[in-house]
């Protein structure tokens, strides 16, 4: 159970073999790298750049669709040629070129079709034809990303559709790896990525930046999205695979990239430094043989140190800006708990009642019965098994529905006091509940130690948080 409440579940998990077909381009080329071998040159270009062509060319040719399409076929003409010409100095601005040539082509064969009719009906009801000046357009503004975010986070979307979206056009993921997060088959998750383009297009989405109270509404949206992707990678809610590691880096890089381009934001720089801290411990969240391994029981030695201080570096940035008068909210006060993990050199270090505190802010200020639940494990560990009884206790005992959460807690607080029956009973309800086999696996196990009557005496106990 991860300490950081999660969001609205993704149903899908990603390949449990990497490399064969399954993991997407970032698992094999870094995209901060431009390798001289043609094949992998295009792919790190394309993932490392994908959103900045799909939104420059959405400002110029003002369809979602067309410019992903334009991206697309450059990507094709590199895999072409670059094996014979070579990989070019400017891998970028060598698709970016290809794709406006073949901008300029669309709509020239389009407008040879199309005007001599369509433009005499506008001219007679005085109306002028819009033709895009493709090659007068700028290629580089960052806000081109932004803007692309903004439109696959559009309010007209589902929340699933926005994730997926999301990964196809500021990811640049394909439509099978997309399909796989979502365990459904390739033409379903094809299917629905038309649909939400389609969407867009029937509410005339403006590929614009949204300014006053619209831009803090739609950027909760994008950040929602992002914290979405992270969880089903880092906790995945169903499947055979405790995490999804593929999918919590995709979405951590989405942070970082979301930071970039709003460095005034609290709230963004808070998201980065939460989940570059909680991603900084996937490493160690599994044994050699597979087994899931819990927060206190983790190797704090396998913890990415680089990923830490990015995120410590970002909430730095992040407090600094709430100190001048910005507001912050809960991906602030739930980094500011991050951090106390990561700073703690041992388990036993850990500042629990520093924790609780800030669970009981974060309850206050953005209340839920997720929060709760971790309240209730923050309370327990600070002032004993008895005071995270008592709050979860105050929950409503259906806040939420099937979830293994609440029994999952309930019995690590009843185990932490003794009472080995009830905690017996806890987690066997969880384990029946829960749809991820990694999660079962682990609290089947609890229950039968504690039918046993407790663990060993030379045995530790098992702690909750992840």
């Amino acid at each position: 159970m991860s300490l950081a409440p999660p969001v609205p579940r993704l149903e899908g998990r990603w390949p449990a073999e990497p490399g064969h077909g399954g993991a997407h381009y970032a698992g094999r080329v870094p995209a901060e790298t431009c390798p001289r071998d043609p094949d992998q040159a295009v792919y790190a270009a394309w993932r490392a750049h994908s959103a900045r062509l799909i939104g420059a060319l959405t400002r110029m040719t003002r369809d979602v669709s067309l410019a992903e399409d334009l991206a697309q076929d450059a990507l094709v003409a590199a895999l072409e040629q670059w094996p014979a010409t070579g990989v070019p100095d400017n891998p970028v601005g060598w698709l970016m070129t290809v794709a406006k040539r073949r901008a300029i082509d669309h709509f020239r064969r389009a407008d040879n079709l199309r005007r001599k009719v369509a433009a005499l009906d506008h001219a007679r009801a005085g109306e002028e034809v819009w033709m895009p000046d493709v090659e007068s357009q700028v290629d580089d503004i960052e806000d081109d990303v932004l803007r692309l975010i903004f439109l696959a986070c559009h309010p007209t979307l589902t929340p699933e559709s926005r994730a997926a979206l999301t990964l196809r056009l500021v990811g640049g993921l394909t439509t099978a790896e997309i399909a796989r997060a979502f365990l459904v088959s390739e033409s379903t998750m094809g299917q629905r990525i038309s649909r939400a383009k389609r969407t867009l297009s029937e509410a005339n989405a403006a590929f614009e930046l949204p300014v006053g109270p619209e831009r803090t509404e739609r950027l909760d949206d994008v950040m929602a999205v992002i914290y979405l992707i992270f969880n089903e990678g880092y906790a995945a809610t169903a499947g055979e695979d405790w995490m999804r590691p593929d999918l919590a880096n995709e979405a951590m890089r989405l942070a970082r990239m979301l930071a970039a381009l709003a460095p005034d934001e609290p709230e963004v720089l808070a998201l980065q430094a939460l989940l570059e801290i909680q991603g900084s411990r996937v490493a160690s969240r599994l044994d050699e043989d597979g087994v899931p391994v819990l927060l206190e029981a983790q190797d704090r030695n396998l913890w990415d140190r680089l990923a830490i201080q990015r995120g410590l570096a970002a909430l730095a940035e992040a407090q600094a800006l709430a100190a001048g008068g910005t507001p912050v909210g809960r991906y602030f006060l739930q980094a500011l708990i991050a951090a106390q993990h990561a700073r703690a050199a041992s388990a036993e270090e850990t500042d629990w009642r520093r924790i609780a505190a800030l669970y009981d802010v974060l309850s206050r200020t953005a209340p839920g019965s997720v929060v709760e639940v971790n309240r209730a494990v923050a309370h327990g560990r600070a002032y004993g098994p008895g005071a995270g009884l008592a709050v979860l206790e105050s929950m409503d005992a259906d806040a939420l529905g099937a979830s293994p959460l609440v029994p999952s807690v309930q019995g690590d607080l009843l185990e932490r006091a003794g009472l080995h029956e009830r905690a017996w009973a806890a987690f066997t309800e969880a384990a029946a509940r829960t749809t991820n086999e990694g999660e079962r696996a682990v609290l089947q196990r609890r229950a039968d130690r504690n039918r046993r009557g407790g663990p060993d005496p030379d045995e530790p106990l098992p702690p909750t948080g992840a």
